[in-house]
């Protein structure tokens, strides 16, 4: 049951800023968007007469055309969030899919959390938009039995009706809206069982494969509104670096050319604020660009100009070798590993990568007439645009209105707000729309990257082959640096993305961090810390296994020990548990076991394999999910290494759409295989090297596996993560499957440093 509160449509009007015909009801969420049961969302309801729908809440809106039209408050970028959320309203609501009209919704708190990121849109809002199906579901009952003069309990709503089937009477949605007009929003709803869902559990087909495929599909890129001017920004190439001098005058004599502005110079932190530089606005895109290139600029480069990732990966594994701040410790490492039969040693590394989403950020910008400002912008996260653009412009960010467009891609690029704060800081001093296009060098250069880290490992082996002692220490630039100056070292958020949520029952274990400044802008790419910690931890775990000479398979099971539920705050971590209950989502060993054998059997592990081949295990928890991965590889007569296939097994709770899961899942295989073979970021005197896919590459189709194997498993559990959990056992698996084809150990990314690709 969902308790309903109520609210009048005076203050819903104030609260949203819009006025409307119909029945609205406000579903609001905590401040961190979850929609735990203990934390339902609010509601309230009047109506106007004569309107030809109703709302019965920000979600849903029936039009007496029998239309459903669902308001999606999350940014579609591919993963399928605007078919599977409308798909868990129109379940509970009984509502004919063929009759369902997606909205996108602007940015706007009434809505709750709107950053899509961090795997979170069903995981966090499964509850809530259940609650918004079944309010408008009941809702639409209780207009049928005021009408009809009848109990509400003898009525049902079934396939887009409600139906008395004493009688035989029914009406269809769309003929109960005028008698919805003035029904109240019931106390309580009760959800459907699992077994009477008709749309949660089916593959159903994306609503916008039609636009996608067609081209009519509009993207941030693809925006263009009336007398807009096109800018490029010529940005510093050194992260807080500043104009010394600038000449303007051959931009100024492009053809096309309309202006050049300075941005305002970058304080730190950088947060989401525009990166300074010298924007040139033209009529056209091709002419913006060509006069930045003539723009002649004198830079002071500041402090990161020393910044070189060469020097600075010797300074970040010596640093992994030297005792650190202690994040989890549990009994006695030091004198576990003095007494161990055997001791194994590693260190593991991995570079800054870009997240270099196949659309760059683009938004586009107008001042309004009341000072305010509209944007349409390819953004995981609106909300944040109008906090960003509202403190930079100085105006109330009610006054600053986002549109969110498709994104081609995000990848935790677009959560930042940066570039429509540029648009909107143009469209200000010109007093002109202006829009914004980074290039893909921008992108590249310029983005908030993922770090960089070194991880030093040593494990014991007793005389039985089992780990006795287990030491993983773990130094990067924190994210935390975009956001404060204060910030020289992981966080202990950081730290819970597959360091001290490990889940081997091993007795003596310390967990430990070491201290490293950012020079670039540092953000979060799809899984974030999990990527460079399940590569050690996984890839480490295999060491062991050869080491103790036992089947890495069962050496992971015997590493995760016991049926037991984990809490790390136990041996002193700070672990949040991706913003959810241990009790709700816990860190079961017997789901992680369970996602060993599956993955493995899947794989055919043990079976017989041609020469040179060999196959290798991860398995990783991240998001509230847990995923396992095999790899079969083999090196040819050159040298190159061939993947041939991935399986996966992903235990993620409650699936909502299996066909999107599964197509997460072969993405996350080509992501974290880009990332394996290919993905780094050099930076010399503080400027990062590469620039576009030439030096930057992606996996080409003819590097893919033959085959990516999905199996989903049937769990009872409440929705875990699904579009990052993939990308963190890939590396692992494919350096373990290496080792087991050649017996060469790999233990930095990319591998085409090895000579590999």
């Amino acid at each position: 049951m969902s308790r309903i509160e109520r609210i009048s449509r005076r203050e819903f009007l104030d609260r949203t800023g819009r006025a409307g015909g119909g029945l609205v009801l406000a579903l609001t969420l905590t401040a961190c968007g979850r929609s735990d049961r203990e934390t339902p969302p609010a509601g309230g309801v009047t109506a106007s007469s004569g309107s030809t729908s109703v709302m019965p809440n920000v979600y849903v809106n029936v039009r007496d055309d029998d239309t459903v039209e669902i308001h999606c408050h999350r940014s579609e970028m591919g993963q399928g969030i605007r078919t599977c959320m409308p798909q868990i309203i129109a379940d509970e609501m009984e509502a004919d899919w063929e009759r369902v009209a997606v909205i996108q919704a602007p940015g706007d708190e009434k809505y709750g959390d709107q950053n899509t990121d961090g795997s979170s849109s069903i995981r966090l809002h499964f509850d809530l938009l259940r609650t918004a199906g079944a309010s408008a579901r009941e809702m639409l009952v209780m207009a049928a039995a005021a009408s009809w003069g009848v109990p509400a309990v003898a009525l049902v709503a079934r396939e887009h009706a409600v139906h008395h089937e004493a009688s035989g009477r029914s009406a269809r949605f769309g003929e109960l809206v005028a008698a919805a007009d003035g029904i109240e929003v019931p106390d309580e709803v009760e959800f459907k069982s699992k077994a009477d869902y008709r749309y949660i559990g089916r593959s159903l087909d994306l609503l916008d494969n039609d636009i996608m495929t067609t081209g009519k599909a509009v993207y941030g890129i693809d925006v263009a509104i009336p007398e807009m001017l096109h800018a490029s920004i010529e940005r510093p190439p050194v992260l807080g670096g500043r104009i010394r001098s600038v000449d303007d005058q051959a931009a100024l004599a492009i053809a096309g050319v309309r202006q050049v502005v300075r941005m305002p110079e970058l304080e730190a932190p950088p947060l989401y604020k525009p990166l300074g530089g010298v924007a040139v606005l033209a009529d056209d895109s091709w002419s913006a660009m060509r006069g930045r290139e003539a723009l002649a600029i004198e830079w002071d480069h500041g402090e990161n100009a020393v910044y070189d990732s060469a020097v600075y990966r010797r300074e970040l594994t010596e640093t992994a070798n030297r005792k650190g701040k202690p994040a989890l410790e549990r009994g006695d490492v030091d004198a576990a590993l003095a007494n161990a039969d055997r001791v194994v040693e590693a260190d593991y590394y991995a570079p800054h990568l870009a997240q270099a989403p196949m659309e760059p950020p683009a938004a586009t910008a107008r001042m309004t007439g009341d000072g305010g400002c509209e944007i349409w912008a390819c953004t995981q996260d609106p909300q944040s645009v109008r906090q960003t653009v509202g403190a930079l412009l100085g105006v109330d960010e009610g006054r600053v209105i986002v549109h969110v467009t498709l994104l081609g891609g995000g990848f935790g690029r677009k959560s930042k707000a940066d570039f429509s704060a540029e648009a909107a800081f143009l469209a200000r001093e010109t007093g002109r729309p202006v829009k914004v296009t980074w290039t893909r060098e921008d992108d590249i250069r310029n983005g908030y990257l993922h770090t960089v880290s070194a991880q030093h490992l040593k494990g014991g082996i007793d005389a039985d082959g089992n780990t006795s002692a287990w030491l993983h220490r773990s130094v990067f630039p924190s994210i935390g640096s975009t956001f404060s100056t204060e910030a020289t070292g992981p966080g202990a958020g950081e730290l819970g993305l597959g360091l001290t949520d490990n889940p081997f029952a091993i007795e003596n274990m310390r967990l430990e961090s070491g201290d490293a400044k950012a020079h670039l802008r540092i953000g979060w790419l799809r899984s974030v810390s999990n990527v460079y910690h399940a590569f050690a931890v996984c890839g480490f775990a295999d060491e062991l296994a050869h080491a103790a000479g036992v089947d890495p398979r069962d050496y992971l099971l015997r590493l995760t020990g016991p049926v037991r539920q984990i809490d790390p705050a136990t041996d002193g971590a700070e672990y949040g548990n991706y913003g959810q209950s241990l009790d709700t989502h816990p860190i079961d060993t017997a789901r992680y076991a369970a996602v060993v054998e599956k993955v493995a059997d899947l794989a055919g592990w043990g079976r017989g394999l041609p020469d040179g081949h060999g196959l290798g295990i991860a398995v990783h928890r991240s998001f509230l999910s847990t995923v396992g991965t095999v790899a079969e590889v083999s090196v040819d007569g050159s040298g190159r290494l061939i993947v041939h296939e991935l399986w996966f097994a992903v235990d993620a709770g409650l699936v909502v759409n299996p066909d999107r899961v599964a197509a997460q899942m072969e993405g996350a295989g080509v992501f974290g295989m880009s990332l394996a073979l290919h993905g780094e970021l050099t930076a010399k005197e503080g400027r990062v090297v590469e620039g576009n896919f030439d030096t930057y590459p992606v996996l080409r189709i003819n590097e893919a596996p033959k085959a990516i194997h999905v199996h989903i498993m049937d769990v009872d559990a409440p929705p875990g993560g699904i579009g990052e959990p993939g990308v963190p056992p890939v590396a692992p698996a494919i350096v373990n499957a290496y080792f087991a084809a050649t017996g060469r150990r790999i233990r930095e990314l990319p591998l085409r440093n090895a000579g590999l690709v």
